[in-house]
């Protein structure tokens, strides 16, 4: 993988692709909005998402999809969950044949309730093993300051997981590969809906012990629903479950905690939105489509359903917490 697009320019996009230029890529990120590709092009920066962030010259950006694409062995897939399917039926007929096609989204999409790389099998029209997919504790503004992480890369053709691999590798970004595409994904869509949990008790003032139990009650809900979808429950105990819920519960850098953390503090999901500059957290959209997912499958989701029910039909955070330490005592 010599030549890599990355379509889309927000923070994670435009970090992941400052890793592969690092890594001796030469990568070419599509970006919306022409101010930021000349801010790329010009002065090496994207200061709308990652501002202070000296970029490599191995990075150039561009509005047009078909010059990103021209020439690419792989594509990074850097938008949205809720936006991927409407973003990738344009640029199908620019994708190169057999490329690899990496997905950095995560959640699972309302409606459908597909998982990422199953939006990308089915609007590409490729094969699952040629759909990678990306997760870990992976927060973009430590890995732009190049601070050193560590992800997970699945796909269920093993060879081109290492290809990827080797792609991505630098001093300061280490990746590991996996085959289960499954548990990678529902990992990374369910850390979401948990962290806002977390963010709403750190909201109304508790602490390190709640937020600790949150984590690992909520680690429990993912495997339970990953089991029933054919994961290998081991992922869950990795990079891409406990290391990825880790940091999306306890960071600021986290946009689904901080999230969270308004809701906990009172504020309307309008409020919280207001003050994200118009951006809703992943999980406030996943919650749902997780919550349908388990009841599907018959997974009993107690936390991510408390989460929809803020979200959504007006629970308070602070009933949220009360109706969680009041269900019927069981064993863990």
């Amino acid at each position: 993988m010599r030549r890599v697009a990355v379509l889309g320019a927000g923070s994670w996009g435009t970090a992941f692709a400052k890793v592969l230029a690092d890594a001796g890529r030469e990568v070419s990120l599509w970006a919306r909005r022409p101010e930021v590709a000349a801010a790329v092009n010009e002065r090496h920066v994207n200061p709308d998402y990652l501002p202070g962030v000296e970029l490599p010259g191995l990075l150039t950006a561009t509005t047009n999809a078909a010059t990103a694409l021209d020439g690419v062995d792989a594509v990074v897939l850097a938008v949205p969950s809720q936006t991927l399917r409407a973003n990738l039926g344009g640029w199908r007929e620019l994708l190169p044949r057999g490329v690899t096609l990496v997905s950095l989204a995560k959640g699972v999409e309302l409606g459908t309730l597909k998982r990422m790389s199953e939006v990308v099998v089915e609007v590409a029209g490729v094969t699952p093993d040629q759909v990678a997919v990306v997760s870990g504790p992976n927060l973009a503004r430590e890995i732009a300051a190049e601070e050193p992480t560590a992800t997970v890369i699945a796909c269920s053709d093993h060879d081109r997981a290492v290809a990827l691999q080797h792609a991505c590798t630098t001093g300061y970004f280490r990746s590991y590969t996996n085959t289960d595409v499954v548990g990678c994904e529902l990992g990374g869509a369910g850390k979401n809906v948990i962290a806002l949990a977390t963010g709403m008790a750190a909201g109304m003032g508790f602490g390190d012990n709640t937020r600790a139990s949150l984590i690992t009650r909520g680690l429990a809900e993912i495997a339970r629903l990953g089991g029933a979808l054919g994961a290998d429950p081991m992922t869950f105990a990795g990079l891409a479950g406990l290391g990825d819920l880790v940091a999306t519960c306890s960071s600021p850098l986290s946009r689904n905690r901080t999230f969270g953390e308004r809701l906990g503090r009172g504020e309307s999901l309008a409020q919280a939105e207001e003050a994200n500059h118009g951006q809703v957290a992943e999980g406030v959209k996943s919650c749902s489509s997780i919550c349908e997912l388990g009841a599907r499958h018959g997974v009993e989701l107690p936390i991510a359903d408390a989460v929809r029910r803020v979200c959504h039909e007006g629970l308070s955070a602070a009933e949220m917490g009360k109706e969680l330490i009041s269900r019927a005592p069981r064993p863990e």
